[in-house]
């Protein structure tokens, strides 16, 4: 009882963070985001502490990733000018220079590893500063996904641990069921058809069914990844950062994921509905 308390009085804090700077602006998007970039770089990195032959250096591989993440933000966000992002060749060149002093038994796998690092963690996270700047709406797509993704989650466990009987992925995931998942998709899709209604943007109800449809699938197979990656490493949580929840990846596993599909959708649906807001 004590953990499900503590788990829904962080839940809930986290959620009112996320939403409160989503809504207010790009410079409390830009500081949230990258805390939670430079927090998840270092937790994926130090997930392989103990590992036998893959020796990354956490501190050197996320100062790198947030780099990155600085550059892509801020040239997008016209801060700084675009010829900068042409930088990212070179950094992420030289940073795999590192492996011919340090002789290590395996600089393949730790080139592989830090690259890993990038796409999956600093990608995705600059993504949802992209995808916060589509203001044109009501309901900003950003905050939109996030409430699409929490609900599958939420309405996933509570359907599973009242209906579930057929497993989904046992060897990822024991507790995951089909009647959990298919529970919390239905929802979503209730949910994502009320948002265009109560924002009165029936004009959208296609575009945030269709979210919702795509929402469902990567919410899961983000949350089976990461599970995938912590049970290979043989670790319960990626970190401690967030009580009753574990680390920032464990928090958004499922959005990590999930936001590069998303986004592809959104720039397409922009695209042929006249709203095309990235190149402006």
């Amino acid at each position: 009882m004590n953990n499900f308390v503590t788990r829904i009085l962080t839940g809930s804090v986290f959620v009112v963070a996320v939403i409160a700077c989503l809504w207010y602006g790009t410079i409390p998007t830009f500081i949230l985001f990258s805390l939670f970039t430079v927090t998840g770089l270092i937790e994926f990195y130090k997930l392989f502490n103990q590992h036998e032959s893959i020796k990354v250096s956490w501190k050197v591989a996320s100062f790198i990733g947030l780099l990155g993440f600085g550059i892509l933000s801020s040239t997008f966000l016209d801060w700084t000018p675009r010829i900068l992002l042409f930088l990212l060749i070179p950094v992420l060149f030289i940073n795999m220079l590192f492996e011919l002093w340090k002789n290590e038994m395996q600089p393949i796998y730790n080139i592989a590893v830090q690259m890993l690092g990038f796409i999956y963690i600093v990608i995705p996270f600059y993504l949802m500063v992209m995808l916060n700047q589509q203001s044109s709406h009501d309901m900003p797509r950003a905050i939109g996904m996030f409430l699409l993704i929490w609900t599958n989650d939420s309405f996933a466990f509570l359907t599973g641990k009242f209906f579930g009987k057929t497993k989904l992925f046992e060897r990822i995931s024991p507790k995951k069921t089909w009647e959990g998942t298919i529970g919390g998709g239905l929802l979503t899709i209730l949910v994502a058809a009320l948002l265009a209604f109560f924002y009165n943007d029936k004009q959208d109800l296609i575009f945030w069914i269709v979210a919702a449809i795509i929402v469902v699938p990567c919410s899961v197979l983000g949350d089976l990844l990461e599970s995938m990656f912590k049970r290979n490493l043989n670790l319960k949580d990626s970190g401690t950062i967030l009580p009753g929840h574990g680390g920032i990846l464990d928090r958004f596993d499922a959005a990590l994921f999930t936001v590069p599909f998303y986004f592809c959708w959104s720039l397409f649906y922009s695209y042929y509905s006249g709203d095309f807001f990235i190149f402006e």
